[in-house]
């Protein structure tokens, strides 16, 4: 299969998602919607229960589940029950929830949504930003996190002309990339936030994302211009890659006094800022 991942908002909660290029279908992360349905902080344990319960019942859904490598809250990306959106209407069916029939209308949304798009892929970008809005992001934001999506692109894109492994060695490149300008790997990093299934780059501020964008900036231009023959070698890139920004926050954190690599998500920088332009306005006042 020919598959693209994304992440989908559903009153404010993430559903995993990917989208079957060849069938035409988007697949849904089973666990995340028994989530959100059940609002169970055990969503396995019920999935596990569903389907016993199902298979009792005579219902051959359960069997017809596939699997998915997605991404999970740790940053790697493992196999995860998924279904189609024709099967995720037949599952919500057996699952008693006030939330359901919305998420009916949700899906079927997101559905349409996806043919929308393939007509006109200006489309997908503006969503992507209604997304983020609705999450509290300011529009200033948005715009950084959604140039972060297209450098990264560019960047995955060069290592895959390297012949580079998308799932592990993608993975390890990345680790390398954050911890040579930030001096930690994503889950140093993430502890540091407070985060556990949140993205870290959804939590990280104007000044994290820029700097994690010229990282990556950096590493995609040194792999063009170097032509890494191996793995080992791309290794070396990323660092590389990671420490042309590295430099560039240890300049500001000089200047400033300040760290540029700190607990404050996204969404609380936001909230401070507004707070402090509030203060500002009565003080003038």
């Amino acid at each position: 299969m020919q598959k693209q991942n994304e992440i989908k908002i559903f009153e404010e909660q993430k559903v995993r998602t990917a989208w079957d290029a060849e069938q035409e279908k988007w697949y849904f992360s089973i666990i995340d919607v028994i989530e959100i349905l059940t609002g169970t902080d055990r969503p396995r344990k019920y999935w596990s229960d569903l389907k016993t319960k199902l298979k009792k019942e005579g219902s051959q859904l359960s069997e017809k589940i596939g699997q998915l490598k997605l991404l999970s809250s740790d940053g790697k990306s493992y196999k995860t029950d998924v279904a189609d959106t024709e099967q995720l209407f037949r599952l919500i069916q057996s699952i008693p929830s006030p939330k359901a029939e919305p998420f009916k209308l949700w899906l079927a949304q997101v559905a349409s949504e996806r043919l929308d798009e393939m007509q006109d892929p200006e489309l997908s970008i503006d969503r992507a930003l209604e997304q983020y809005m609705k999450l509290g992001y300011s529009e200033n934001w948005i715009n950084q996190r959604l140039k972060s999506i297209e450098i990264r692109k560019e960047l995955t894109d060069e290592w895959k002309k390297r012949g580079l492994k998308e799932v592990v060695q993608f993975a390890t490149l990345t680790e390398i990339i954050t911890k040579a300008w930030s001096d930690k790997n994503t889950k140093e990093y993430k502890v540091l936030k407070g985060l556990k299934k949140e993205n870290l780059r959804d939590n990280m501020t104007n000044t994290e994302l820029i700097l994690n964008m010229l990282a990556e900036a950096s590493t995609k231009d040194i792999s063009a211009a170097t032509n890494p023959k191996d793995f080992d070698e791309s290794k070396k890139v990323a660092k590389q890659g990671g420490n042309v920004a590295k430099v560039a926050r240890k300049e500001l954190e000089a200047k400033t006094g300040k760290q540029v690599v700190t607990p404050l998500n996204a969404r609380t920088a936001l909230l401070l800022n507004e707070g402090d332009q509030k203060k500002s306005k009565k003080k003038k006042n």
